[in-house]
């Protein structure tokens, strides 16, 4: 194993490829060290899903606008997408990073303790541009490797990321179960800083070499976007798993607390444990594509979130014949196995994704991620604001059918794709 990185060694985009071309890859340390920052960084985006009704209650926040609890951090991680990530293209990477998760602690701290519902509306939108540091963080992560191991790399940092996202609702219900929601800002908030404070101390530096003005770089984006037919497939398929992935984990909490299910919010968070066993292919997924067998990966991928949409269906609306009412326990773990093989698929197609990005121009590494995060993000929106309609409409039925239309699709953008 390499020995690990000092914190003080300088990496220029122009030099840094060639300099850990002879390398395995970045320390293992490292690369935990890199997933675990990301997948803390990141629960903040999530984890107020489950907890508008007594954030609202508790702020006075109008009923009208208490979705805003939910969507707040996600518009703020897509403006940090567009306006702070590109800065990774210019400014030096460790220092940039450090300070936008100082920023989010502090946004976080100020949630925590805010009495204004419009405080804190406009500290979770600020935490949430902040924590875009993680799209710095997983090229930096993929640039310090050589080519040949970018897609374990990759794999490896994305297994703390999606374990972040999946873990963020059940521990976000837990902590509010033990003392409020505003326990959970104070975690959040030590978490973040703890995180900033070791990043400061480990990460190697990296100074791009950039050309570009600020203003330049924001500009270029589109142009990115038209000329990388990569970025713009890649971007589409990780978009429709994201609309899945939300339409599925937005509605099954609905499903679990009716008949006969009945299951009540420390339940429902165990489900969601469960269920983020499908994080574990965030590595392999990154090692198949190593191997050049990304193609036949993502196929496969997206094969295996149909399936687990069907299991779905059958488990939850009785498809087959299967009688959930006689066998509720038996229900109940079908949809497990259907949370995992869809959370599989999704984090394969991601990683897949990614490493493929994080192969494109390297002085464009920062525009690239932040480009392919935000289109996925909009997929995920999408996702979510279908389920209600899916389920008001048609119930579970309706939400597995709509998640089938997405894969599927899925499916068929991927069989286009050229090798």
């Amino acid at each position: 194993m390499n020995a690990p990185l000092p914190p003080n060694a300088t990496y220029p985009a122009s030099q840094t490829v060639t300099a850990h071309a002879a390398n395995d890859g970045i320390p293992a340390a490292l690369q935990i060290l890199f997933a675990t920052a990301v997948g803390i960084t990141v629960i903040n985006l999530f984890a107020t899903q489950t907890l508008i009704a007594p954030i609202a209650a508790a702020l006075g926040l109008d009923s009208r606008l208490s979705g805003m609890v939910a969507m707040l951090p996600q518009l703020g991680y897509a403006a940090g997408l567009i306006l702070l990530v590109p800065l990774a293209d210019l400014l030096e990477n460790r220092q940039l990073i450090v300070r936008l998760l100082a920023c989010c602690a502090l946004a976080l701290a100020a949630a925590a303790v805010s009495t204004s519902s419009w405080v804190f509306l406009l500290a979770i939108f600020l935490a949430g541009s902040a924590s875009s540091a993680i799209q710095i963080m997983v090229p930096l992560a993929a640039l310090l490797a050589c080519e040949a191991y970018r897609g374990r790399v990759v794999g490896n940092v994305m297994s703390g990321l999606m374990l972040g996202i999946l873990l963020s609702r059940p521990l976000a219900s837990l902590l509010v179960d033990l003392g409020g929601w505003r326990l959970l800002y104070l975690v959040l908030t030590a978490s973040v800083a703890v995180v900033a404070a070791t990043l400061s101390r480990t990460l190697p530096t990296r100074q791009p070499v950039a050309s570009l003005s600020y203003l330049a770089l924001i500009g270029s984006l589109w142009n990115l976007l038209l000329s990388q037919p990569v970025l713009r497939r890649r971007a589409l398929t990780a978009a429709l798993a994201m609309a899945t992935f939300s339409l599925f984990w937005t509605a099954v909490a609905l499903l679990l607390t009716q008949s006969p299910f009945n299951l009540n919010q420390r339940h429902i968070a165990l489900f969601a444990l469960a269920g983020a066993a499908g994080a574990i292919a965030a590595p392999l997924a990154g090692r198949i594509g190593d191997r050049g067998w990304s193609r036949p990966a993502s196929l496969a991928a997206h094969l295996l979130m149909i399936t687990a949409l069907l299991l779905a269906g059958v488990a939850g609306a009785g498809w087959g014949g299967f009688t959930i009412a006689t066998h509720p326990l038996l229900a109940v773990g079908l949809l497990v196995l259907a949370a995992i093989g869809l959370d599989a698929g999704v984090t394969t197609d991601q990683t897949l994704g990614r490493r493929a990005i994080n192969l494109l121009q390297p002085e464009a590494r920062g525009r690239l991620n932040g480009l392919f995060v935000g289109i996925f993000f909009v997929g995920g929106a999408l996702g979510a604001a279908s389920a209600a309609l899916a389920w008001v409409n048609g119930g579970w039925t309706a939400v597995c059918l709509l998640g089938i239309a997405y894969a599927t699709t899925t499916l068929v953008i991927g069989a286009l794709q050229k090798h």
